[in-house]
């Protein structure tokens, strides 16, 4: 029996308008300070006002993100505004390096040190910028991504903890989400800035973070892409890699690249055969190269975005390539993910499980969980769901 994807659709289509959407619009919005509360206990209520520079901007690119993809609703367009507002004023220090947190009224709290912030304000404000034609906005957007470029290569400057010289590494995270914010700002930037870019940073995930004999990504390397047999030298992140190959095949998809997303798929596939846990189910968060245990306290506990992230890479690999291993994978990983992380109850989505699928904290958001990976996943699953439908009844009309 056909796969009915017009089912799946409208599951992810609901759950994102009719559910997650409305649960940030109630009770994220701050009238009185301005930006969004975060801290969310699991039916809403704010236990904590501190305001997470990262968070801010992924809320601020989420609702200018539906205005612009879904519907131009004006209520969506204010809300992505209040929280651009609050950081114009509040976000940055005076050599627009984004603050990591906020005291509730805008006074920082804790400085530059993570250039994420900056990514993140990057694609807010470039999303913003699309919604109204602000030149204002465009130009903060692009002045970050330029300053991100600038720093790529030391992104923590004077907060670096380590000693330089003794065991010189460089991180994943940053090349991966370059990937996707140089795609997220195309229209903004000009062309062979964008090309240039993911050009690079599709040579550094795939040629040296990827380990091609074991199809994994190492989430830290040397400088000449060798491993270094040390904690951090055999980490892995399964969610960054499995999240990094839907970027990879989103920009092989732009420029009709079928061996980069083979490639790319083989890796999601990959990632997933080591990471699953055989025993509970569900994708472990960290895990060592080499089966030693790793040194972080969380490793085995299953995460929101690991999951959805996985849920984007496969629907969008199986849809690139027809392959019914990622077919099988993405309802594997469909049915955890819905039988376990949305709260029948309250809404919204839990965020951390024990490794047993138990929920291990009821908070719908707080330091590190926002409006942004389920409405982003959900939002991408639909789209993808959708384009499969509309391609599976095109293929019944022409028979």
């Amino acid at each position: 029996m056909a796969t009915d994807f017009a089912v799946y659709s409208e599951q992810y289509r609901a759950a994102l308008l009719d559910d997650v959407i409305p649960f940030w619009e109630r009770y994220s919005i701050d009238d009185e300070a301005g930006g969004y509360f975060t801290c969310l206990d699991r039916d809403g209520g704010v236990y904590d006002t501190d305001k997470f520079v990262w968070l801010q901007a992924r809320q601020v690119w989420t609702f200018a993100m539906l205005h612009n993809r879904v519907e131009a609703r004006s209520a969506w367009l204010a809300i992505a505004q209040q929280g651009a507002d609050f950081l114009r004023v509040h976000g940055h220090d005076a050599d627009r390096n984004w603050y990591f947190a906020l005291a509730r009224d805008g006074r920082p709290l804790i400085q530059p040190y993570n250039i994420f912030s900056d990514c993140f304000a990057a694609m807010a404000f470039g999303q913003l910028a699309l919604a109204t034609g602000n030149e204002a906005d465009m130009a903060l957007a692009l002045a970050t991504y330029a300053n991100i470029l600038a720093r790529r290569d030391n992104p923590k400057g004077i907060y670096e903890k380590h000693v330089p010289g003794v065991r010189p590494m460089k991180g994943f995270a940053l090349p991966m989400i370059l990937c996707n914010l140089s795609l997220e700002l195309a229209d903004l930037l000009p062309s062979e800035t964008v090309a240039e870019t993911t050009a690079a940073m599709v040579h550094e995930v795939m040629d040296i973070f990827l380990d091609a004999e074991r199809n994994l990504i190492f989430e830290n390397v040397a400088p000449d892409g060798s491993h270094i047999d040390s904690l951090d030298g055999r980490l892995l992140n399964p969610g960054h890699g499995i999240e990094a190959m839907w970027f990879i095949i989103d920009i092989a998809r732009g420029s009709g690249n079928q061996a980069l997303i083979d490639r790319a798929t083989d890796t999601v596939l990959s990632i997933l055969d080591y990471a699953w846990d055989t025993e509970h189910d569900g994708i472990f968060y960290f895990l060592d190269a080499q089966g030693h245990p790793p040194d972080r306290l969380d490793w085995d506990q299953k995460l929101w975005w690991v999951h959805l992230e996985t849920l984007v890479a496969l629907v969008m690999a199986y849809r690139a390539t027809g392959r019914q291993a990622c077919w099988q994978w993405f309802e594997r990983v469909h049915d955890y993910t819905w039988t376990r992380f949305p709260d029948r109850e309250y809404g919204e989505w839990y965020g951390y499980l024990n490794r047993r699928g138990e929920v291990l904290l009821p908070l719908k958001g707080g330091k590190w969980k926002g409006c942004f990976h389920v409405p982003r996943a959900l939002y991408r699953c639909w789209k993808e769901l959708e384009g499969l439908s509309l391609e599976q009844t095109s293929v019944e009309l022409a028979h």
